[in-house]
């Protein structure tokens, strides 16, 4: 049975308004459902902006965007990204003086739920991540940074999105937390069907993809084979850049 594409991007080219700098040049790229992706580059390749369109915060200049075969542009963005996508932050983005639950319970309203018993849900949904009932009475700041960043990504699924976006998740994370978002970020694809996309620069992250993608120094998305990285040269080991000359190839 052929899965369909949830995300198409098809010869996406993306400028600042009044910029003569191309930002990402003819982006061809499908994303499907139960599946887990990783897009890698180097500072300033153009990644954030890669899911800043997809997940409608912009429009792209040229090209279109898909999302289940209708392009971005010609339907309502801030219900698509109420409804459809969920976005999970390096930096958490959750009010602080508010607890976990009372997190989830307002992005619920935000996007409308039709849920009869928000808090039940929002609880089911805490649990889900690893946070049990106690720690979701707590608030943002008492939360270790593991802990928000798994009320980040309850919070992303709150209205049952089929696309989980991620920019850098594990970024503020220490190694062995790493690895615990990583697992429930990969078992939203493989067991809940969602299709996950994750911009990172660690090389840890990359082993959890089904597919990984760069972004060249043309400014293009190619499809990468997985020992197609090298260590960034001044940077932390397990930081990556993509060999672009020798390791890309086309999606």
């Amino acid at each position: 049975m052929k899965i369909m594409s949830v995300l198409t991007l098809k010869n996406v080219t993306y400028k600042y308004e009044g910029a003569r700098k191309t930002v990402l040049k003819s982006v061809d790229a499908e994303f499907k459902a139960g599946k887990v992706y990783t897009i890698v580059g180097k500072s300033g390749a153009g990644k954030s902006t890669l899911l800043s369109l997809i997940a409608g915060l912009g429009v792209s200049s040229s090209g279109e965007i898909l999302y289940n075969g209708t392009d971005l542009k010609r339907i309502d963005r801030d219900d698509y990204r109420a409804k459809s996508i969920g976005v999970v932050f390096q930096s958490f983005n959750l009010l602080i003086n508010a607890t976990a639950i009372e997190n989830i319970i307002l992005s619920l309203n935000i996007s409308g739920s039709r849920e009869k018993d928000k808090k039940a849900y929002a609880y089911a949904l805490l649990e889900k991540v690893g946070i049990d009932r106690e720690t979701a009475e707590r608030k943002i700041l008492k939360l270790s940074g593991g802990e928000q960043q798994r009320v980040g990504i309850a919070r992303a699924l709150s209205h049952d999105p089929d696309i989980v976006i991620a920019d850098e998740p594990t970024g503020n994370l220490d190694r062995d937390t790493a690895a615990e978002v990583l697992k429930i970020l990969t078992s939203l694809a493989h067991e809940d069907g969602k299709c996950v996309i994750i911009v990172t620069h660690s090389r840890n992250v990359t082993t959890v993809a089904d597919e990984i993608l760069g972004i060249n120094d043309y400014l293009q998305l190619f499809r990468l084979r997985r020992f197609a990285f090298r260590i960034c040269p001044g940077q932390m080991s397990g930081s990556v850049v993509v060999d672009c000359t020798q390791s890309a190839i086309n999606s």
